[in-house]
């Protein structure tokens, strides 16, 4: 049976923020396997309807949605509460098109075109869903908007109207050949031209930080590129595809199609090249992923030992860090943030404990001013964001655990003072729940019984000295925790060896059913400043190696722990993931 055999199913999906997305549905009866469509922007899923039916192979499911702000899906037009909140609503749409009907994420392979491709090549370097492969067709990774100075002239537009909307430029015309493809789009009603400034602005953003960090990902990828597309920019199309780091990835490029390569004249062409990918893709075995667990992805290992490798005397860029690392050491020592940081390590629990709280302190108002300033870089924004995110994801794992009233046990392995922890047990109502707070430094634990204390939750909570990489002393935990954390931890070490000893020792400890909340940081934009200027907990430079989201979901499932859902924030820097025990 194929899809073209019948109309597909209207249905919805419900996603976090209680928003149901629309989308349609062509399910073979006994289906396995399926391809996901996403539309361009400002089109919806209907117009993927040929395309479904023409790149599905018997017996295969086919899906297409309506991105939120699009077709028949709620919210206005072109919106989102942000580019990060659509790539995660196509996280949250693929896992539950996943449970509902029956078919696992491994055996799905997304089909992506212009923005939604971006949105897709997004969702799987963020994310790493292990989905069977990757098409993106004419991604829309740099915009031709045809005026000078355009993305600075947004960005002051979005400072004086921060929800200011873009109108599209592109007519039907620009976008194919095909005269009936042209006026179905022109009077389509279900068509917006509209698009938000702030998600355009987000979405160049978020493409630049992908297309540089390309290399990390590992899904096979099928890249589209019209070679007289007015829309997109197709050379940076080329590079994304250079630094791919999929072991199968094809580039076929249409040298007189416009950038709708889906309705263009000769669509059959692409067409039977996302077929010829999707049956050979269907037809392969999953790669092993035992190497990531081994040895680390070897994009990021490169660059470690870069960062390892102190630069030459004679490099600008030497003098200058040398510079800022005076400048911190000296005058810096007038924030109340930085003088911690160079007491503690500014790894330290001690260290992010300024940070979540977020208050500028200084012993002068110019030491306040440079708190200010180093409270606002961005990675301790997205420090900050990791820890709403997981008050979020811990709250709502002792709510599942304590359902039907029994109480629950949470354990935080490398908790700091463990503030955020406190604030998920407020968050948890209802939920009896009790928690052992671990940590090395007995600094920590210190400020993690004082804080306990002033919050009233000294007979819920204990803090007690402890090392995250004792695989025994973990395993020994008693009582045997429902729910536990490892933040911020994982991503100091560049040695998987140690993180498996710590994975193993929790995957003794939680019983089947139970939770792991864990984080990762796969980029970081200030990850050279930091590690030729600051100093870790051990007075070392503290140089991290990002692992991609992929290696650390590989150590967190060869620990016996199956992923469910992911956060992160919207520069890419932090993960909050979880888990549950198999």
């Amino acid at each position: 049976m194929t899809i073209a055999s019948g109309m597909p199913e209207e249905l919805s999906m419900p996603m976090s923020d209680g928003v149901d997305l629309f989308y349609r549905a062509w399910v073979p009866e006994g289906a396995t396997q399926a391809v996901v469509l996403c539309h361009r922007g400002h089109e919806h899923s209907g117009r993927l309807a040929e395309t479904a039916q023409a790149v599905t192979p018997p017996g295969v499911a086919a899906f297409a949605w309506d991105a939120r702000g699009h077709g028949r899906s709620p919210g206005r037009r072109g919106f989102a509460p942000g580019f990060a909140r659509m790539v995660q609503d196509l996280d949250e749409f693929v896992r539950g098109l996943s449970a509902r009907h029956g078919i696992p994420i491994e055996s799905i392979i997304v089909i992506a075109h212009s923005v939604g491709a971006v949105v897709a090549a997004t969702w799987v370097h963020d994310y790493a869903p292990p989905i069977r492969g990757l098409v993106l067709a004419t991604p829309a990774f740099q915009i031709r908007l045809y005026i000078p100075a355009a993305i600075p002239l947004l960005r002051l537009l979005h400072r004086l109207r921060p929800e200011a909307v873009i109108s599209s430029y592109v007519k039907a015309r620009m976008l194919t050949h095909d005269a009936a493809q042209a006026a179905s789009y022109a009077a389509d009603p279900l068509l917006s031209r509209d698009i938000s400034n702030r998600i355009l602005l987000e979405m160049h953003d978020t493409a630049v930080r992908v297309v540089a960090d390309a290399g990390a990902i590992r899904v096979p990828t099928l890249v589209l590129s019209a070679g007289r597309d007015w829309v997109v920019d197709i050379g940076v199309q080329h590079r994304f595809v250079a630094a791919l780091g999929s072991a199968v990835k094809h580039h076929i490029v249409y040298p007189d199609m416009h950038h709708a390569v889906l309705h263009e004249l000769d669509r059959h062409l692409p067409f039977a090249a996302i077929r010829d990918f999707v049956i050979a893709r269907f037809a392969q075995v999953i790669a092993d992923a035992s190497s990531l667990v081994a040895d680390g992805d070897p994009w990021t290992r490169t660059e470690y030992a870069r960062l390892c490798t102190p630069l030459p005397w004679w490099k600008a860029k030497r003098w200058g860090y040398l510079t800022a690392r005076l400048a911190l050491g000296t005058l810096g020592r007038a924030s109340a943030s930085i003088a911690t940081a160079w007491r503690t390590g500014f790894d330290s629990g001690e260290s992010l404990d300024h940070v979540y709280r977020n208050t500028a302190e200084g012993t002068t108002p110019v030491g306040r001013r440079i708190d200010r300033s180093y409270l606002d870089s961005p990675g301790w924004a997205g420090i900050r964001q990791r820890r709403t995110h997981l008050i979020e994801r811990i709250a709502a794992c002792l709510r599942e655990a304590g359902n039907g009233g029994r109480p629950v046990h949470l354990v935080d392995i490398a908790a700091g003072p463990g503030r955020y922890d406190l604030d998920a047990l407020d968050a948890a109502v209802g939920i009896h729940a009790t928690a052992l707070l671990r940590d090395r430094s007995s600094g920590g634990v210190e400020a993690g019984r004082r804080l306990a204390a002033e919050r009233g939750l000294e007979a819920r909570v204990r803090n007690q000295t402890g090392d995250a990489f004792d695989g025994g002393s973990l395993a020994a935990l008693v009582p045997r925790p429902d729910v536990a954390v490892v933040s911020g931890l994982y991503e100091l070490f560049p040695d998987n060896a140690l993180i498996r000893a710590s994975l193993a020792g929790l995957a003794s400890a939680v019983p089947a059913g139970g939770w792991l909340v864990y984080t990762n940081q796969p980029w970081h934009p200030q990850l050279e400043f930091i590690a030729r200027t600051l100093t870790n907990r051990d007075g070392q430079p503290w140089i991290m190696r990002c692992r991609t989201q992929a290696e650390m979901d590989a150590l967190v499932d060869a620990a016996g722990f199956t992923k469910t859902g992911m956060s992160i924030d919207r520069w890419g820097i932090f993960t909050v993931s979880v888990a549950r025990r198999r």
